[in-house]
C-alpha cells in the first residue's frame, strides 16, 4: 500500500499546477465521488424515490436550463477561440503551453469551465428522472455522462490546452446546437414548427466525432509533436471511435429501422409536454 500511494502521489507531480486551485480539482476522489452518487440516484435510488409519485412537468425550468447552457456553451466556445485556436494555434501540433502568460492561463480557465460544465449537465438525467421519463436514461446516456467527465477531469488536470483541447471545443459547439433544440422543445407547441432539424442534430454528433478523430489522428503521422500527454491523445481517438459506433446505431435504430413506423402526436405532445432532448447523449440526447 505504501508504494502504491507513492506512485500515485509521484503521478500527480506531474500534473499542471496551474489548475490545482481551481474547485474540484485538486484531488480526484471527490469528483469521483460525486459521478458514483449521480449514477447511484440515475439507475437506483432515483427511479425509486419516484415510483410512487406522479411524474413533474419542470417545463419553465427546463427552459431556463437549457437556454442556460446554451449561454455557457457559447462563452466556453469564445474563450477557447481567444485562448488558442483562433490567437496562435496551428490546428495540428499545438503543444501545451504552461507558462504563466494570459493566454496560458486564460486556456487553463476555459478548461475547468469546461469540466465543470460537464457536472451542471448531470441535470439532464435528473430531469428525466423526476419527470419518469427512465426509457430515456439508457446505457449511452449513462455512460456519456459519468465516464467522459472522470475521463475529462484528467485530461484537464494533465493537459488544459494544447492539440487535446479541440475535441472539448468541438463539444461546445453542437452543444450550442442541442441545446437550443431542447429548449425551443421545452417551450412548448407554438415552437414545434421550428424544430424539423432533430434528425440532423444526430448527424451533427456524428461529424463531430469524424472531425475530432481525424484531428488528433495527426499526431500519429508527425515526425514529432511534443510536449503532449500521449495516453490522453490515444483516449481522444478511442472515445471517437467508440461513440461514433454508438450513435450510428442510435441512428439506425431512430432514423432507419424506426423510419416505417408510424408517427402518432401523442396527448402529451398536443399538450406540449415534449422532451428534454432526446437525440443525443443516448437517450437520444448527447454529447
Amino acid at each position: 500500500m505504501d508504494s502504491l500511494v507513492k506512485t500515485y502521489q509521484a503521478f500527480l507531480k506531474e500534473a499542471d499546477p496551474r489548475i490545482i486551485t481551481y474547485p474540484l480539482m485538486d484531488s480526484p476522489w471527490l469528483m469521483t465521488s460525486i459521478l458514483l452518487s449521480y449514477v447511484y440516484f440515475v439507475l437506483s435510488l432515483g427511479p425509486r424515490l419516484m415510483a410512487n409519485r406522479k411524474p413533474l412537468s419542470l417545463k419553465k425550468f427546463m427552459v431556463v436550463y437549457n437556454f442556460s447552457m446554451v449561454a455557457l456553451s457559447i462563452y466556453i466556445v469564445y474563450e477557447f477561440l481567444m485562448s488558442g485556436w483562433l490567437s496562435g494555434y496551428t490546428w495540428s501540433c499545438d503543444p501545451l503551453d504552461r507558462s504563466q502568460s494570459p493566454t496560458a492561463l486564460r486556456m487553463v480557465r476555459v478548461a475547468w469551465i469546461f469540466i465543470f460544465s460537464k457536472y451542471i449537465e448531470l441535470t439532464d438525467t435528473i430531469i428525466f428522472i423526476l419527470r419518469k421519463k427512465n426509457e430515456q436514461v439508457t446505457f449511452l446516456h449513462v455512460f456519456h455522462h459519468s465516464v467522459l467527465p472522470w475521463s475529462w477531469w484528467w485530461g484537464a488536470r494533465f493537459s488544459p490546452g494544447g492539440m487535446v483541447s479541440f475535441h472539448a471545443m468541438v463539444n461546445s459547439v453542437v452543444h450550442v446546437v442541442m441545446y437550443t433544440y431542447y429548449g425551443l422543445s421545452a417551450a412548448g407547441p407554438a415552437f414545434q414548427k421550428y424544430l424539423w432539424w432533430k434528425k440532423h442534430i444526430t448527424a451533427i454528433q456524428l461529424l463531430q466525432f469524424v472531425i475530432v478523430s481525424i484531428h488528433i489522428s495527426q499526431y500519429y503521422f508527425m515526425p514529432s509533436c511534443g510536449y503532449q500527454y500521449p495516453i490522453i491523445i490515444h483516449l481522444i481517438w478511442i472515445y471517437g471511435v467508440i461513440f461514433f459506433l454508438l450513435f450510428s446505431n442510435f441512428w439506425y435504430q431512430s432514423y432507419t429501422k424506426g423510419k416505417r413506423l408510424p408517427k402518432v402526436i401523442t396527448q402529451a405532445q398536443q399538450n406540449g409536454v415534449h422532451e428534454n432532448g432526446a437525440i443525443a447523449n443516448g437517450k437520444a440526447k448527447s454529447n
